[in-house]
């Protein structure tokens, strides 16, 4: 992420447009962007400052007010799906999300995706005959 214009530029730019130039002259004088001065010159004029915003930094989530009722329910029904999480948060509390939105922050509050304690992913039971081939029948055996 690029670092913001230093205190000094910024002051000889807001020194130099109450000088009388005009905005566009001043980006040309400074080698800065046009925008940049316009944008520079609004908000001192409205906040008084020359301070640069802010950057970066954590977004917040819109689930984290409801982290008790997510891992609540997660931890009552292990198996719930995120479409029905979610249709469940949006009757409780009004807030609508899309399910893939609570699948990453599930990850982020550390609820990975489920296994077995072999490591292997976790398959269902009609899955689990392995090399026995279809139900009923015994497995082939060597008879020689």
């Amino acid at each position: 992420m690029p670092k913001p214009y230093s205190i000094d530029l910024r002051e000889r730019v807001i020194g130099y447009v109450e000088a009388g130039h005009s905005r566009r002259s001043a980006a040309a004088h400074f080698g800065v962007s046009v925008s940049f001065v316009v944008i520079l010159v609004r908000n001192y004029r409205k906040t008084g400052s020359l301070m640069p915003k802010a950057s970066g930094g954590r977004r917040h989530c819109k689930l984290d007010p409801h982290r008790e009722f997510l891992l609540g329910h997660v931890a009552e029904k292990d198996d719930i799906t995120m479409p029905e999480l979610a249709a469940e948060l949006a009757a409780a509390a009004g807030v609508e999300i899309a399910p893939a939105s609570i699948s990453r922050w599930l990850i982020r509050n550390g609820y990975r995706f489920k296994k077995n304690a072999a490591g292997q992913r976790a398959r269902s039971s009609r899955h689990q005959q392995g090399a026995a081939g279809v139900a009923g029948q015994a497995p082939a055996t060597n008879a020689a």
